[in-house]
């Protein structure tokens, strides 16, 4: 969103201007009072340790042309206009939903899922890119106060967009679709992520299928045939059912070959044809998320060879399955997030790598998991050990969590615990050889690279 009049300000806020000042709105909005610019809207959003109607004042003078507060606070430049709500994240969610409309005709895919959200998310914007003018999530702005950015950062004159929807709470998704109005759905996978809060995976799977609710009937409900919840999605939804990657699913990937490098596939589409797809990432998950990716470039018109062309050019968020030869050894970063199903994933896409090469796995604790963490992580850690890993290292603070998923490994592997990501790098130093296949992962909260950088400073972009 670039430019806004002040009535279209009040009417979209549901505000009241306490003062209407001379300046004009040409900078978009924010919420970060150290990214205020002039011309922008700052928008006072308030949280258990800050209060944004702090810095409010402080906006006007940096040149904000208005300011968004839910109370009054300090002095204000006598050419800011001032708008006063009630609740300033809900006049942010409905400046979105504004916005949204004013896009309108846009070609919009909604996507959640318990992993694989941001790669397929990568995937779609690579794909749609070949066809149209298209934008998707940036980083991780998935939940109540990202989605709404997301859509505010979308200009005049797009034509398809990538909303990723994040969730750990049940009725989280409802308002989220309500703003971003999605025609296709993409529900990646219905895991354990979140059982903390959600207590199941029936749960989980009914505030996911939220997005197939949401479609209006001329839309597309995209998700893997192969899922253990696929028939719930397709009860759930009034649009058109798409499972892909199944026998007989209209999308398939057929002739698999996979490498240390990636995976190559021929990509089959019914009434479409058949073409070959090389994608650049490794892992059989990956390919699944390709063909989620594939399923909505094909139902938003684009051509086999546009579809192709997008896969094979996908560059994946940082630290989702990027390889790299550091000191002799392919270093696999998926420190990025982790569930168990994520987790078991990159096990054995980095197991798929061995050939000649021993590999070690570097893992920290996976979060939200409530009474079941213990379980799961011991049953990542006997996934290992299936997989023949040289050694597993466990990083983080002593816990059950962690103690369980060594005791699990170490009947069959080498196993380690570090309480601090430099106590792990001196622990594989002693372990880690040339030629060695290690992989890092684990959730967003244990800081995983914080161990790889320590053991391959190399790899730091920092430095």
């Amino acid at each position: 969103m670039t430019h806004m009049t002040t009535e279209e300000l009040l009417l979209a806020s549901g505000g009241t201007a306490t003062a209407v000042g001379t300046r004009n709105i040409t900078a978009g909005l924010t919420t970060d009072s150290r990214a205020v610019v002039p011309g922008c809207i700052f928008l006072a959003l308030c949280g258990e340790r800050f209060d944004g109607n702090n810095f409010a004042a402080a906006a006007s003078q940096q040149g904000a042309a208005a300011v968004v507060v839910s109370r009054m606070e300090g002095e204000y430049a006598p050419d800011c206009t001032v708008v006063l709500v009630e609740d300033t994240l809900a006049a942010l969610q409905s400046i979105a939903k504004w916005w949204r409309a004013q896009l309108a005709p846009l070609h919009v895919v909604g996507l959640t899922g318990s992993s694989g959200k941001t790669s397929t998310k990568d995937m779609c914007l690579a794909v749609l890119a070949q066809k149209y003018r298209a934008l998707a999530t940036k980083g991780n702005l998935n939940n109540h106060i990202g989605v709404p950015l997301s859509i505010l950062s979308a200009p005049q004159g797009t034509e398809a967009a990538i909303w990723e929807m994040g969730m750990n709470h049940a009725g989280e998704l409802a308002p989220l679709c309500e703003m971003v109005q999605p025609r296709i759905g993409i529900i990646t996978t219905i895991g354990s992520a979140h059982l903390e809060y959600l207590g199941s995976r029936e749960n989980i799977a009914q505030e996911k299928c939220t997005v197939a609710r949401a479609l209006p009937t001329d839309g597309f409900m995209i998700y893997p045939a192969t899922d253990d919840f696929a028939g719930m999605i397709a009860e759930q939804t009034a649009a058109t059912p798409l499972p892909v990657g199944g026998c007989d699913s209209q999308v398939r990937a057929l002739n698999v070959r996979s490498t240390a490098l990636g995976s190559s596939y021929d990509l089959s589409i019914a009434g479409l044809g058949e073409i070959r797809v090389n994608l650049p990432v490794p892992g059989a998950h990956m390919i699944s998320n390709s063909l989620l990716a594939a399923a909505a470039g094909w139902k938003l018109g684009c051509t086999l060879e546009q579809i192709a062309a997008g896969l094979a050019q996908a560059s994946l968020t940082h630290g989702r399955l990027a390889c790299y030869e550091a000191d002799g050894c392919t270093v696999v970063d998926d420190t990025y997030n982790a569930n168990p199903e994520s987790m078991k994933a990159a096990l054995d896409t980095v197991a798929a790598l061995r050939g000649p090469k021993r590999c070690i796995a570097v893992l920290g604790k996976m979060g939200e998991l409530g009474p079941g963490g213990i379980e799961a992580h011991a049953e990542v850690g006997l996934h290992a050990a299936s997989l023949g890993y040289a050694a597993v290292v466990v990083v983080g603070r002593s816990c059950a969590e962690i103690e369980a998923l060594c005791r699990a490994a170490g009947e069959s592997v080498p196993t380690a615990q570090a309480d601090t990501p430099a106590e792990a790098a001196t622990l594989l130093r002693g372990l880690v050889q040339q030629g060695d296949a290690v992989l890092f992962k684990g959730s967003r909260s244990a800081g995983m690279e914080r161990t790889m950088y320590e053991l391959f400073p190399s790899l730091n972009p920092k430095k």
